[in-house]
């Protein structure tokens, strides 16, 4: 069983706040409503704060939870977490299942310490079984503060619209200075292809990023690169 602070209580609040977000962000509300939910993004930021209390390096792995154990970009981020474990490193996802239960499972398998920041959502997303420390979240800017706050690389696997939001957030943070200038590391570089001519050819033509900011997230095809430039080698 992955370990959690108070697993009765932490379900116990998510109980009470199931559903928050979408009424924060459906539109205008009472002040006191406001200032209620202000009270329990503070408490969840608590949660997450004493959950995940560890002291050793840890790489973040972002990823589509659509892709099956059989499919080749599975076997990459298992790999991929099993390297990162074997390096010494804590292995953290959004805790869901296909790639980033690939990535526990690597690092579990390898020994490692397996992490997992769950989101409550109705459909898609449940923990994997691969978990060693695992907490779930209501809101999505909380867990991605945890998925960022604790880690010193991440590797950006093939994904949707979910892991773009994740992987540009962590560029937006490096390239603003509100992040130290981590390896950000886009793994599968077939799938990442079309978005680096975006970023070259458009982007960076209509002066909306500049040189250096192509440089930000580096392309690796194997474990082994990804680990190569995870210690800058």
């Amino acid at each position: 069983m992955p370990e959690t602070i108070d697993p009765t209580g932490a379900y116990s609040f998510l109980g009470k706040v199931e559903g928050a977000e979408r009424l924060f962000l459906e539109g205008k509300r009472s002040r006191e409503s406001d200032l209620e939910g202000a009270v329990t993004f503070f408490l969840e930021f608590l949660r997450g704060f004493e959950s995940f209390d560890f002291d050793m390096p840890c790489v973040t792995v972002f990823g589509s939870a659509r892709f099956d154990e059989d499919h080749r970009y599975y076997q990459l981020a298992r790999e991929t977490g099993a390297a990162l474990a074997n390096a010494g490193y804590a292995v953290m996802t959004g805790g869901g299942p296909g790639i980033m239960e690939a990535a526990n499972r690597g690092a579990r398998e390898a020994g490692g310490m397996s992490i997992g920041c769950n989101i409550k959502l109705p459909f898609e997303q449940k923990p994997n079984p691969y978990l060693d420390k695992f907490i779930e979240f209501e809101h999505f800017f909380i867990r991605k503060v945890m998925l960022v706050k604790y880690s010193s690389a991440f590797v950006v696997m093939p994904g949707g619209f979910g892991t773009l939001d994740e992987a540009f957030e962590v560029i937006t943070l490096i390239q603003t200075g509100k992040l130290e200038r981590f390896p950000v590391v886009g793994m599968g570089g077939d799938f990442w292809q079309h978005l680096g001519e975006f970023g070259r050819e458009t982007m960076l033509n209509e002066g909306v990023i500049s040189p250096e900011d192509l440089d930000l997230i580096q392309r690796a095809d194997s474990a082994e690169q990804a680990l190569q430039i995870i210690q800058g080698r």
